[in-house]
């Protein structure tokens, strides 16, 4: 064992786990972050598309996502560094009843959680998104202050930030066990050494599960893959992220924006699940979601294609993410299941679990830890996961 002691071990230097060292360093504490991969951000979150949204389903999610939308939103202003930040708001569209019910009913909870959100109908919401195709249109939810940001971008602030407040971090670097010792964490190993500390962070994303396991714990997390793409730069026309819940055979949802370099990025969610690790390119996505996405809006079908790639979404069985201190290994905290939207959750998850571990909880932070609870039930699914 390194004779170095740490207050907290942050496993993954992701979308979690950069905001989640960030934030202990912030409160004093002496960080390491350990990471498999060469550099901040090369695992999921360089395949994250950059959507942040409050609008969820989930209150806890909500007010994380809150939280979340503070730091991407004022980090320019707060630390000199430009991350992308574009406040475009988030659209979902209904051109069903049923998509319209969902989305109308979705509203009290969002409201109760302090979502700044609203339904329109057809006329107001093309004139938040002027090139859909009215044909059908019944209306959306449009939430002003969702937006977008660069991954890369946000990676590498965290990142400095982090460096800054004197979190080590430690790359190409593997954790292979959770060391314990009489019920209580003591360290964790990794392929190059070990390190002594009495509290770890699993933020580990698609490799979280085989962490926990390491530590004679487990956690419902399994990784399923999803793709997207970037078109061509073209001049500003669309300011909202665009959500359309309906379901086609292969697939359940569809998004997609115009980053703030003009490109216009899109995901879609497969269905079946596609659980696994292969993170290779399939053909069928491309025409799949190209289709669909022309029919909401005619004028994409003019714009050219860059490229696509896959990504791992940590999926739990409800679609929420796991939150929270283990009831059997003391000094152990999840910070996991982030469900694709690690991204957009990361700065609201590292910041609670920076209340933990200094024993600085807020009155609403009880709330959220509950509904994330790692021993909670993982019933019912989350509707806008």
């Amino acid at each position: 064992m390194a004779t170095s002691v740490y207050d907290a071990v942050v496993v993954g230097a992701g979308s979690v786990g950069m905001p989640t060292a960030m934030y202990l360093a912030e409160k004093g504490l002496k960080v390491l972050c350990v990471d498999q991969f060469a550099s901040a951000g090369q695992g999921s979150n360089k395949a994250a598309i950059g959507g942040v949204r409050a609008t969820h389903s989930s209150p806890a999610k909500i007010r994380l996502c809150l939280d979340s939308l503070k730091t991407f939103s004022t980090w320019k202003e707060a630390h000199g560094f430009d991350i992308g930040w574009r406040q475009g708001g988030y659209a979902f569209v209904a051109y069903g009843h049923g998509e319209a019910t969902t989305l109308k009913e979705l509203l009290i909870v969002q409201k109760r959680a302090g979502l700044d959100i609203d339904w329109y109908g057809k006329d107001a919401l093309l004139g938040f998104v002027p090139g859909l195709d009215a044909e059908g249109l019944l209306g959306g939810t449009f939430s002003p202050g969702d937006g977008s940001a660069s991954p890369m971008l946000s990676a590498c602030a965290f990142h400095k930030r982090a460096v800054e407040l004197g979190v080590e971090c430690r790359f190409n670097e593997r954790v292979t066990s959770v060391m314990r010792r009489k019920g209580t964490v003591v360290g964790v190993r990794t392929d190059k050494g070990g390190y002594a500390t009495p509290c770890v962070v699993n933020a580990a994303g698609p490799w979280a599960r085989s962490l926990a396991q390491s530590g004679g714990l487990d956690v419902p997390v399994n990784p399923d893959c999803h793709e997207a793409g970037i078109t061509e730069p073209a001049q500003r026309f669309l300011e909202p992220m665009i959500v359309d819940i309906r379901r086609t055979p292969g697939a359940a949802n569809y998004y997609f924006y115009q980053a703030h370099s003009g490109q216009v990025i899109f995901c879609i969610t497969p269905e079946p699940s596609m659980i696994g690790t292969d993170r290779r390119e399939t053909s069928e996505f491309l025409p799949m979601v190209a289709r669909r996405m022309v029919g909401l809006m005619p004028k994409l079908a003019n714009l050219k294609v860059r490229r696509t790639w896959r990504g791992l979404y940590p999926m739990t069985p409800d679609g929420s993410p796991v939150v929270g201190r283990s009831a059997t290994l003391e000094g152990y905290i999840d910070a996991v299941g982030m469900c694709g939207q690690g991204y957009m959750l990361g700065p609201g998850v590292g910041a609670l679990v920076s209340r933990m571990v200094t024993k600085t909880l807020t009155d609403g932070d009880e709330g959220i830890l509950h509904e994330l609870r790692p021993g909670r039930e993982f019933a019912g699914v989350e509707k806008l996961k």
